[in-house]
């Protein structure tokens, strides 16, 4: 057992043409994995030859790994190797700091899904239409270390449809727990950008505020606490348009004085996660503004849902899904990320902004908005 190496992309591939009918791993792909990706590929070799592989993905500031792919030689099979293969690579993940190994699989392949299970996976749903010759996937999941909170399955996953709507995905997802009978759809998610947006960031469009996602969360009907480090408008950093900051500070000035007339709560104050975990235990649903440039390399400013805590890491669904490197989005959904890592993640450009939207039931209604 070992880590594989360029050289063996080759065997790689031949181990792919045996193994598999469909969906198999170029060459190409494989170069990438191993010289550019988030990627460890294990490899069991005998006399020079490849006997099987496994190949996990990681994400980067996040404690999931994804086992990719596992394929033993046919003229290896029923002689363990895939289990092998298959508790190396949980070590490997573990050594990550990882806390969870999910997969997809084949429903037709009986024996790989009796293997995960012996294994201790279990099911987290199918997958409809997945592979290249339309058979569904049936996702699965195994936990490396021992839970001792659960996430909040009432949170339902609603992933952004464009570029720049994470904030309202993250709101529509947080007003859905709070409210069942919400119907998600993409004319709300642009109804909710609309109402939320800055107009301008440095190119592009803008991306939206807290105060903004705050009040289209009170117009609706909710509760919202508003905890900011910051007063003045936000995201000025990459506005270097005198003509475009002028708008995001009207537009601000506008959120500030609606806000004023509300009932939202505001506090430029610093929510530790111990404030987190005491509102989600209170049925809140916190919307936490961070980095993605410690989960996805970009210097942009992201909206997440806490889903839930436990003694060693924070879960959320992230509205985006990485579909250029093969994510789903059941890859976003429950994201464990390590505390500490959060910590770092949940602050956003060289102010170092840090903001968190707490939408909670409202305990008196007042009209909403249709």
């Amino acid at each position: 057992m070992r880590r594989a190496q360029p050289v063996d992309i080759p065997e790689l591939v031949r181990l792919e043409a045996d193994g598999f009918r469909t969906d198999r791993i170029s060459a190409r792909q494989f170069h990438h994995l191993l010289s550019k990706g988030h990627a460890v590929c294990l490899v069991l070799e005998h006399a020079g030859i490849l006997a099987g592989y496994a190949l996990l993905l990681f994400r980067a500031g996040t404690a999931l790994a994804r086992l990719y792919s596992i394929v033993v030689d046919p003229a290896w099979r029923g002689q363990g190797l895939a289990r092998e293969l298959l508790s190396a690579a949980e070590d490997e993940a573990r050594e990550h700091e990882c806390s969870h190994v999910r997969l997809e699989v084949r429903t037709d392949n009986a024996r790989a899904i009796a293997i995960y299970r012996e294994s201790g996976y279990h099911d987290l749903g199918e997958i409809s239409d997945y592979y290249e010759d339309h058979t569904p996937a049936l996702r699965m999941e195994k936990r490396l270390h021992p839970a001792h909170a659960p996430v909040n399955t009432r949170i339902p996953y609603y992933p952004q449809s464009i570029d720049f709507t994470c904030g309202p995905a993250a709101l529509m997802m947080a007003m859905k727990a709070l409210d069942p009978t919400m119907h998600l759809d993409r004319m709300l998610e642009f109804r909710l950008w609309r109402e939320a947006t800055t107009i301008f960031m440095s190119a592009g469009h803008g991306g939206s505020s807290p105060q903004g996602l705050a009040l289209a969360a009170w117009y609706r009907g909710f509760d919202v606490d508003l905890h900011l480090s910051d007063e003045g408008p936000l995201f000025l950093d990459g506005v270097r348009d005198p003509r475009k900051k002028e708008v995001v500070e009207l537009v601000h000035r506008g959120f500030m004085d609606e806000i004023a007339q509300s009932g939202i709560g505001m506090y430029y104050t610093r929510l530790g996660v111990a404030d987190l975990e005491t509102r989600h235990a209170d049925g809140a649903v916190p919307i936490v503004l961070i980095s993605s440039y410690r989960i996805y390399r970009k210097k942009d400013p992201h909206w997440i849902v806490l889903t839930g805590l436990d003694d060693r890491f924070i879960y959320a669904h992230d509205p985006y899904v990485d579909a250029d490197e093969g994510g789903t989005e059941m890859d976003s959904m429950n994201v464990p990320i390590v505390k500490r890592e959060f910590e770092r993640m949940s602050r956003y450009g060289k102010s170092q902004l840090r903001a968190v939207i707490v939408v909670k039931k409202r305990r008196e209604a007042p009209w909403q908005l249709q």
